[in-house]
């Protein structure tokens, strides 16, 4: 069974600044900072997943790198490709709240940040300097499917 989902929620770029969705610990969030890379994705094996409508098996996010710029909300993440993945490199908006939640919008090619209504929204597990997980909970048939995003640092983010 192919189970295609993205997770989306409706976001304003004004959101981002606001103060109620403010960090709890700015040293938390800027912990973030850098480059990354997901090592794992874990599932229920039992569902064919493609995250973030990209159109490509969560396998593929395995080894994909991720780039988190904090002070500005902003980063990027790239699908290396080969056999059945597709090579993509996505621009992102992001933000952490009070609730560990990390929300990110994919960048659209000649569309303002503003105006990307839709997102995604994963919850931060076992966050330290070098290593995190981002949890997506996926409605399915009645239940929820938790997908379990692994990522090590690689590289502080460059100037």
């Amino acid at each position: 069974m192919t189970l295609a989902f993205g997770s989306l929620f409706a976001v304003s770029c004004s959101s981002v600044k606001k103060a109620e969705s403010a960090q709890t610990s700015r040293a938390e969030f800027l912990k973030m900072k850098g480059d990354w890379e997901i090592t794992s994705v874990n599932y229920d094996k039992g569902y064919q997943i493609k995250p973030f409508d990209e159109g490509a098996n969560a396998q593929c996010f395995v080894g994909s790198h991720w780039r988190l710029i904090p002070n500005n909300y902003s980063g990027a993440y790239t699908i290396k490709g080969g056999g059945n993945c597709p090579t993509v490199t996505q621009p992102i908006k992001f933000e952490v709240t009070r609730d560990n939640e990390f929300k990110f919008k994919k960048l659209v090619a000649d569309t303002k940040a503003k105006n990307v209504t839709a997102g995604y929204i994963l919850q931060i597990e076992k966050q330290d300097t070098d290593n995190f997980t981002l949890v997506q909970s996926v409605p399915f048939e009645g239940n929820v499917i938790k997908v379990y995003y692994n990522f090590v640092r690689t590289g502080m983010e460059q100037k």
